[in-house]
């Protein structure tokens, strides 16, 4: 089972990375928002100085918003800075981060896979989430085809994301999905020969099947003049 095989190869390839050692939805929530169009390598040491200066909700809302937004620099993306002073302030205010999806969704800057991110990392709920990496392995390993970018086709990822989630288990499956993305099934050069999943991946046999005929040529089985 590919949930099964998944975890496995986590335990054994996971990145370890500063935000996977805490479940302070606080914490969860800076680590989303600077991995929002960032790389990871760049996050990292911006999320230790961050915490070190606002290690609470309450420690960021009492800081002046010019501040907050210079030790953002040099992230980029600067309205994200100014979109956490708001939900720290939100949070002074009634005391602590909501625990469902609309709720989280209504604050600024949180969509639904922040949300989903927060729910399974910092709740405990069985809750999905789909960034752009677990997009890609999910229409690759059910060999989806379309844009990704129509309703249609991103309604049944996050179905699908949704259906693969092993019960009590969404924190380890879903930080499990996301390596698999970025460290295996990238968008280029995959990694196949080094996959668990090579014999029950769709997209990985028409890879297969297209490098077979590349080598045989438009001619193969043809006889020559």
């Amino acid at each position: 089972m590919f949930q099964e095989k998944l975890l496995q190869w986590y335990l054994r390839h996971g990145r370890d990375l500063p935000w996977r050692h805490t479940r302070d939805p606080y914490h969860i929530l800076v680590s989303e928002m600077m991995l929002q169009q960032t790389q990871v390598d760049r996050v990292v040491p911006k999320y230790r100085e961050w915490l070190a200066a606002y290690p609470t909700f309450e420690a960021l809302a009492a800081a002046p918003l010019a501040d907050v937004k210079q030790l953002w620099r040099p992230l980029g993306y600067n309205f994200r800075p100014e979109r956490l002073h708001q939900i720290a302030h939100f949070v002074k205010q009634q005391g602590h981060l909501p625990e469902t999806a609309d709720g989280l969704q209504a604050l600024p800057g949180i969509g639904p896979y922040t949300a989903g991110a927060i729910l399974s990392f910092a709740f405990h709920h069985d809750a999905p989430m789909v960034d752009t990496n677990i997009q890609r392995v999910i229409l690759r390993i059910f060999g989806i085809h379309g844009n990704p970018r129509r309703a249609a086709v991103k309604n049944r990822v996050w179905r699908l994301a949704e259906a693969l989630l092993p019960k009590g288990q969404a924190y380890v499956f879903n930080q499990a999905l996301m390596d698999f993305g970025a460290l295996l099934c990238t968008a280029r050069n995959p990694r196949c020969s080094s996959c668990f999943n090579n014999d029950g991946c769709p997209w990985h046999t028409r890879c297969r099947e297209g490098e077979a005929r590349e080598k045989t040529g438009p001619r193969a089985g043809r006889g020559t003049h």
